[in-house]
């Protein structure tokens, strides 16, 4: 069986996807899959991914219906309405959300993993993620990610 490693450090809505879907895709195809999420990743494995936003403000590649100066992307309100454009885009388009793509990901036996030295940094209370995580130092992903054929550093 072929595995694979990913490492999702960033909690943006634009950086929140391909993790997931990378890991469900995989699942998916047989693979046995983990997740080690540290820093900003760790909202992968919130129980409330509502408050996922993406910023406009330095992300050149965003597609914008009109490009906007720097100044006008820094404004109070972008990044919520950003968020909001990109979270109605992504229903339209009939693309799952953040919370459907990871339930798919623990339906198909995905195994997330969250940074012990993180959650213990930011002083998060494991009661803030969802079930079936499991919370481990670095050392104990690398033993997995040595064996994997497809490690990746999101």
């Amino acid at each position: 069986m072929k595995k694979m490693g990913i490492i999702a450090t960033k909690g943006t809505l634009d950086m929140a996807y391909p993790p997931l879907i990378l890991a469900s895709t995989a699942a998916a195809l047989g693979w046995d899959v983990q997740v080690f999420c540290t820093f900003y990743g760790l909202e992968l494995l919130r129980k409330n991914m509502d408050g996922i936003r993406v910023s406009p403000l330095a992300n050149p590649a965003m597609p914008m219906p009109v490009p906007m100066p720097v100044f006008v992307q820094a404004l109070p309100g972008m990044e919520a309405m950003a968020s909001m454009m990109m979270k109605q885009k992504i229903k339209s388009k009939g693309v799952a959300s953040l919370s459907e793509l990871r339930e798919m990901c623990i339906e198909a036996d995905v195994k997330f993993v969250a940074c012990q030295m993180t959650v213990d940094l930011f002083e998060f209370d494991k009661n803030e993620f969802i079930g079936g995580v499991d919370f481990v130092g670095a050392a104990s992903f690398m033993e997995f990610a040595g064996e994997a054929d497809v490690c990746l550093f999101i």
